[in-house]
């Protein structure tokens, strides 16, 4: 399964590439902070998805592990043996994570907000970079036991990142909403990946 490029609008104008730029953006948080060098973009795919409204509420951004607890290629449900649907790069080369973000609900967060959102999902990513999500310990091992204190992490990091004083032209996009980066770019594009399924195992 590879991504695939898709317009938000079909318009004959150049548009706006949101997944080339949230991907640049990503580039130069995981090479500034050191808390988030463990990450390797290149196995990393950054798409996108269109929300049917532009209700505040719901996901902004979502990532998704392409292995299952410990970076194992396969896991046991209900007695079965299931692995998830690979999904490939260019070149060929096996993604372990697909980070997405949702459109237009995550461009109409404030400024803050979407620095805080990016930052929030990269953390998601496991310090080993193989495939798993990071695991706290507890019931609520994705956020920990205190959303609170996760919370107060990551804008810890965005400040960090700030205060490394990355150009401005990076960001400077998260400024406008969705519907002022469409009127100036005429429209959005991307790249759009198709959700990796559960695939049945056969056991030897």
């Amino acid at each position: 399964m590879r991504p695939r490029r898709t317009d938000s609008a079909r318009v004959a104008q150049p548009g706006f590439d949101f997944t080339g730029h949230i991907r640049r953006l990503c580039g130069d948080m995981v090479r500034r902070v050191d808390r988030l060098r463990h990450i390797d973009l290149d196995r990393l795919a950054v798409g996108f998805r269109q929300t049917r409204s532009r209700t505040t509420h719901g996901m902004f951004a979502s990532l998704t592990g392409m292995r299952f607890a410990g970076g194992q290629p396969h896991t046991v449900r209900g007695g079965r043996k299931w692995g998830i649907q690979r999904l490939l790069g260019p070149g060929g080369r096996e993604m372990l994570y697909l980070l997405e973000f949702y459109l237009p609900r995550f461009l109409d967060l404030p400024f803050r907000e979407k620095l805080t959102t990016v930052v929030h999902e990269l953390w998601h990513v496991s310090p080993r970079f193989d495939g798993d999500v990071r695991r706290h310990k507890g019931r609520c091992y994705i956020h920990g036991s205190s959303q609170k204190q996760y919370d107060a992490l990551v804008g810890t990091l965005v400040d960090q990142w700030l205060r490394l004083d990355p150009p401005e032209a990076l960001y400077h996009f998260l400024r406008d909403d969705f519907h002022t980066l469409s009127h100036r770019h005429g429209h959005i594009h991307g790249t759009k990946v198709r959700s990796p399924k559960l695939i049945p195992l056969a056991v030897r």
